[in-house]
């Protein structure tokens, strides 16, 4: 593998992920959050069970046939010349069949200046990833348990090389009317590439999810509450930032206690007017708040915020997510009921 693109690789890891999980698969870009609703809450909500077409790339079990001929599409500008989005789409077939969804996930890291292994200039090139998916949901009979499943086919092109390969996501969703209170657990990326970029075999971002989510019944906010990452219960890292000198010139590596790496599971979100034509979203991830942070320093890291406005057909969505003082993010989405 070329230096130049052994640079462009490091780099395009280091922009869809952070962390101690960052670094570690391939197509890395299946774990970013392309949904403003998603964003605004904190990102992977998995438990939103409504006519958001875009939830069944998050959960599949959530595809329901309020999702009939609803058009979603979503765009970001993640940083510099880095773009990505989605689009999904779910039809009702009919009552015995249920909904079929349709989604594209995608990202394009912009253009780079390509440099030899001597450090001599040569042509300019780029990188996409692009991922194709097709979702099913299946309410088992007399209960109020959903269960459901995404294939995707993912094509992956770094400078001149190409890796293709596949995967699958599977996802439950409980759905307690009584009390509001929806369940759900999603297992995510479980695949394999079938041709790699030099001969080497990489793993795929897998990641287990659990969420609960829940309207109160007197004010009209739902809160929820994901917990990300359970495949791997140590998340946590030193940073050498925080590490202490002594006077003898030894270093104290930062002490991650227990409560600490627990908190880097979680998100919280809020919804108000989570019915209405008007939403507001306020959400908070611990992991990026915690692992973004400057020392001695407030910068929000892991707020994020957005609404949803519906006219007529139309639903528009914004979120705006702070990562550092360096750069955040802000997602745009529309969607269309084609139905009304």
């Amino acid at each position: 593998m070329s230096q130049k693109l052994l640079l462009f690789y490091l780099f395009s890891i280091s922009m869809v992920s952070y962390g101690q999980i960052g670094g570690k698969y391939t197509y890395e870009f299946l774990t970013l959050v392309t949904s403003p609703r998603q964003a605004a809450l904190g990102g992977k909500t998995i438990t939103i069970y409504d006519e958001d077409v875009n939830e069944a790339l998050f959960n599949p079990a959530t595809i329901n046939e309020e999702m009939n001929n609803h058009l979603a599409v979503n765009y970001g500008n993640y940083y510099k010349e880095v773009t990505y989005g989605t689009a999904s789409y779910a039809y009702t077939y009919d009552q015995h069949l249920q909904t079929f969804q349709a989604g594209i996930n995608y990202i394009n890291y912009g253009k780079f200046e390509g440099y030899d292994e001597s450090g001599l200039p040569t042509s300019e090139f780029t990188g996409n990833e692009i991922a194709l998916s097709l979702g099913y949901a299946y309410n088992i009979p007399y209960t109020d348990i959903h269960l459901g499943a995404n294939a995707k086919l993912i094509e992956s092109t770094l400078e001149s090389y190409n890796s293709f390969g596949a995967a699958v996501d599977l996802g439950m969703v409980y759905i307690d009317e009584k009390n509001d209170v929806n369940w759900a657990l999603t297992l995510m990326n479980f695949g394999t590439q079938f041709t790699t970029y030099d001969g080497t075999r990489e793993k795929l971002p897998f990641e287990i999810i659990a969420g609960v989510s829940q309207e109160l019944e007197h004010v009209p906010i739902r809160w929820h509450f994901t917990l990300e990452n359970l495949q791997q219960w140590n998340l946590a890292f030193s940073n050498p930032v925080r590490s202490e000198t002594s006077i003898d010139g030894s270093i104290t590596e930062e002490n991650i206690s227990f409560f600490n790496n627990a908190l880097r599971h979680m998100i919280l979100g809020v919804e108000l007017f989570p019915k209405k034509a008007f939403n507001l979203r306020l959400g908070y991830n611990f992991r990026r708040s915690t692992e973004l942070q400057i020392q001695d320093q407030r910068n929000f890291s892991g707020l994020s915020l957005g609404f949803g406005l519906k006219l007529n057909k139309l639903k528009f969505n914004y979120s705006y997510s702070k990562y550092t003082l360096a750069g955040n993010t802000s997602l745009f989405g529309l969607t269309v009921n084609f139905s009304e």
